[in-house]
Parts: C-alpha cells; structure tokens; sequence
C-alpha cells in the first residue's frame, strides 16, 4: 500500500518551476490540495526567492515562475505564468 500512497502522491501533485532566463533554477512538488489555498503558492515562490537570493542580484531580469502539471497527459499543454 505505500507505493500506493507514492503514486497518488504523485499524480495528484503540481511543480512550481523557478526560471531566471533560460534556466531551471529549482522545481518544487506542490499538493494539489494546497494550492487553491491563499498564500500558499505565493510562500514557496518567496522561499525560492530568499533560498536564491544572491543569484537573482547577478541577472538584470527578474525570475519566472511556471505553476506545471508533471502528468503525461497534461505535458502537452501549455503551463500558466504566474
């Protein structure tokens, strides 16, 4: 059963995916279930900012955030800026 419970988690999980020009910086796995919840996309994005703040002063673009599905059947369309 606790593969079970991996696979469910898994599937049932979203990426934020933290850019600073053409580069994956850091993915970070995030619940489902959190996400509708206010504040929470926006804490991780601030934690990603804080954990990288020295290499973000070096780029004159700010980074980007993509907010990404991971299941196969959803690769295909595009992910939400946010």
């Amino acid at each position: 059963m606790k593969n079970g419970r991996a696979l469910h988690y898994i599937l049932a999980s979203m990426q934020l995916m933290m850019y600073i020009g053409n580069d994956l910086i850091e993915a970070i796995p995030l619940d489902l279930k959190d996400i509708p919840r206010p504040g929470y996309v926006g804490s991780v994005k601030r934690s990603l900012k804080m954990k990288y703040r020295e290499l973000i002063q070096q780029f004159p673009e700010p980074p980007e955030f993509l907010l990404i599905d991971p299941s196969p059947l959803n690769q295909q369309s595009g992910a939400p800026r946010i």
